[in-house]
């Protein structure tokens, strides 16, 4: 039986790569603190959904060996459980250790008991003005129903020891004191870390939850207690969403109901902080019904940790990475017209070390040219206030036919979804709610232009990443656009497939899930596998964030043991065991963890030294490949085919934030040698700009 590493296994370990980056002296420590903020953000979804998947699976006695193989849920959750309370910990004595430096740097994080009588003051008037008025305060102890405790909120436990001559009879009776329970809400409302005003060159923060300790006497006044203590807590549901079997709705009015529906979801981990009394812990826990089948977590004095993602620069640039300028596609204007250019020839954006800007201008152009008929355009992520949406909505304005197909089950971007359909179909936009059974992840785009002769001209584009302003400032994506009739014929196949879905149509050159994808990648592989084993040059380079489909792993072992090289780039789960004797001992498989997230899917294949190269929206996981609409581009431009290979190359070549991929679950650093030091990313962006300066020289 061939060897495989499981999936969730496999996922806490590229979680463990955040969390390396987190704990790297080099990282610039305000970006370390980030990286902190990532793991924990990560781990929340992480419950939410996988082990929430794996909980149900455990309850319900389904048969797991088809999904899991030998081991059972409730061992695979145990060692789960094993696992993150191990990175937790190890996230404490990492976020100790950026503070200690930070102090160096004049920046102290201080806790309630360290503030003095200056910021006193300032205290005092910002709880009462500012935090008072957004506090959710509950009484526990005489509430028949326990209150809802939402997954994305942070919040203090409170027990009160009240003074005896108050107590009741019973445990007057019993000489014991009675204790009475409460919990805080954490507002989200106001930032998670207040900067406090200081006359020297020290700058003080106070975390939100400490500015309630302080003040924690004011909230309770009314009491009459002998001792108050108050630790954070905070829950993660089960994501899940149910579908309502009502005809009489509509899908928007469904999903927006699961969504709401998703807050009570059952909970399946519970971190508290370690120095919490042991009674308030079990009153909770029983309150709650949290029992052995959820993960119970002990933690640090803070959660939400995900909010350190936001933390204040306090202008001290000097203490993040230098972010580079997005450069300019050579050869491609913004100031022109983009279209009467792509005409011309293919063009390719690499964001972020290029500027997302084309994608925004291409859309503007499209919205205002009279001769400009239909824009079509696939929606899965967006930003807050996004241009794409504002570029779109004008369009219509202006005449145009807008069909958008938007995903409205875009896991936890399903609320901004909705509020987006809403606003377009407004605005008279065709909206497309998705196919029946099948999430819609492909990123592509069709406008259709009269020309010459009343002819219909094709433009559009074709990318590895969301159509989004700001993932495209942290995402490494690459976006083909092309004018080539023979992709934008396929494309608009594709949204003729979202319109009438029981036909299913034949592409010439794109590759769609969930149709052709599995079958086109076999073929392509089985064409390297005959290639070596008739002497010709054979090898497959892939770039993906995960690649966990056994099918195609077990394809890639055939191909290693037919003597093809396999070069593997992948970010996140990698269930693939590379270097294994007479199985994959042709295969190496690196992941890349630094500032930007490595999420652009590339494939090359050798096709005996006339490399076929190919774009993806999808990863080599089932649901991509068998449960999606994806869409996979050929590139046939020469320059841009060389461009992706070289890049690769780039990312292949790294030995600064590469991990090497194993079953041991190490995240061991590639072996520098006597290798000059190649950090990936940097000279991704060099090799851009060495491009422009080479163009500048010329002319």
């Amino acid at each position: 039986m061939n060897p495989y590493i499981d999936r969730e296994k496999s996922w806490l370990t590229f979680n463990a790569r955040v969390l390396q980056e987190a704990a790297d002296e080099n990282v610039p420590l305000l970006d370390r603190l980030r990286f902190l903020g990532i793991f924990s953000n990560n781990l929340d979804e992480f419950f939410r959904v996988r082990y929430a998947a794996i909980r149900r699976m455990s309850l319900e006695h389904i048969d797991t060996k088809p999904i899991l193989g030998d081991i059972s849920a409730e061992q695979l959750l145990k060692d789960i459980t094993e696992i993150v309370i191990e990175h937790q910990s190890e996230s404490l004595r990492i976020l100790n250790d950026i503070e200690k430096k930070l102090e160096k740097e004049g920046i102290y994080i201080i806790n309630e008991k360290e503030i003095n009588k200056e910021q006193e003051v300032f205290i005092k008037d910002f709880f009462i003005q500012k935090v008072s008025p957004e506090l959710v305060t509950i009484m526990l102890n005489d509430l028949v129903e326990f209150p809802l405790i939402k997954d994305t909120s942070g919040y203090l436990a409170v027990k009160l020891v009240m003074k005896k001559n108050k107590s009741g009879i019973i445990s007057q009776l019993l000489n014991e004191k009675e204790i009475r329970y409460a919990i805080v809400e954490i507002p989200k409302t106001i930032n998670r870390f207040v900067v406090l005003p200081t006359n020297s060159e020290k700058q003080h923060i106070i975390l939100l939850d400490d500015v309630i300790r302080y003040s924690i006497d004011s909230i309770f006044n009314i009491f009459d207690y002998e001792s108050i203590d108050a630790h954070m807590i905070k829950i993660t549901r089960d994501a899940q969403l149910e579908f309502d079997s009502d005809l009489s709705k509509s899908f928007i009015e469904k999903i927006s109901y699961s969504v709401k529906e998703r807050r009570v979801g059952e909970p399946v981990r519970f971190v508290y902080d370690q120095a919490i009394d042991n009674d308030t812990l079990e009153f909770f826990l029983n309150r709650m019904k949290i029992d052995s089948s959820d993960s119970i977590i002990p933690g640090g004095r803070y959660h939400n940790r995900r909010d350190y993602m936001d933390f204040p620069n306090l202008g001290r640039y000097d203490l993040l990475y230098k972010q580079n300028v997005p450069l300019p596609i050579q050869g491609l204007s913004l100031d022109g017209s983009m279209l009467d250019s792509i005409k011309g020839k293919d063009y390719l954006l690499h964001a972020p070390y290029q500027s997302f800007s084309y994608v925004i201008r291409f859309l503007r152009e499209a919205a205002l040219d009279p001769k400009v008929q239909s824009i079509k355009i696939t929606l899965y992520r967006l930003s807050k206030n996004s241009q794409i949406v504002s570029s779109l909505i004008n369009a219509a304005k202006n005449g145009k036919k807008v069909t958008v197909q938007i995903e409205l089950q875009a896991r936890f971007d399903e609320a901004s979804n909705i509020s987006y359909a809403e606003q377009m179909q407004e605005e008279g936009i065709n909206l497309i709610f998705g196919v029946k059974g099948l999430k819609v992840h492909s990123k592509i785009c069709v406008v259709e232009r009269v020309e010459e002769e009343d002819e219909i001209t094709r433009y559009g584009f074709v990318s590895t990443g969301n159509f989004s302003e700001s993932s495209a400032k942290i995402y490494t994506d690459v976006t083909l656009f092309t004018s080539d009739n023979r992709i934008l014929k396929d494309i608009s196949k594709v949204f003729e497939f979202f319109e009438v879905n029981y036909r299913v149509h034949r592409y010439k050159h794109l590759i769609v899930s969930p149709h052709y994808t599995r079958s086109r990648f076999v073929k392509l592989i089985d064409r390297e596998i005959k290639n070596a084993l008739e002497g010709k040059p054979a090898y497959i380079n892939l770039k993906m964030n995960s690649l966990s489909d056994y099918k195609m792993i077990d394809k890639l072992y055939d191909a290693s043991l037919a003597g093809v090289k396999v070069k593997l780039i992948i970010r996140g789960i990698c269930c693939l065991v590379p270097g294994v004797k007479k199985i994959s001992e042709n295969i190496e498989a690196i992941s890349i963890v630094d500032n930007y997230l490595e999420h652009s899917r590339v494939f090359i294949f050798g096709n005996n030294d006339d490399p076929e190269v190919y774009i993806s929206s999808a990863d080599f996981m089932t649901r991509n490949i068998d449960a999606r609409v994806e869409v996979t581009c050929p590139i046939y431009d020469i320059e841009i085919k060389k461009d992706l290979i070289e890049t690769f190359e780039i990312g292949w070549k790294a030995n600064v934030k590469a991990r090497l991929h194993s079953d041991k679950f190490e995240n061991l650093y590639r072996k520098r040698g006597e290798e000059k030091p190649f950090r990936a990313q940097q000279e991704m962006y060099n090799h851009y700009q060495n491009k422009l300066e080479v163009i500048t020289e010329i002319l």
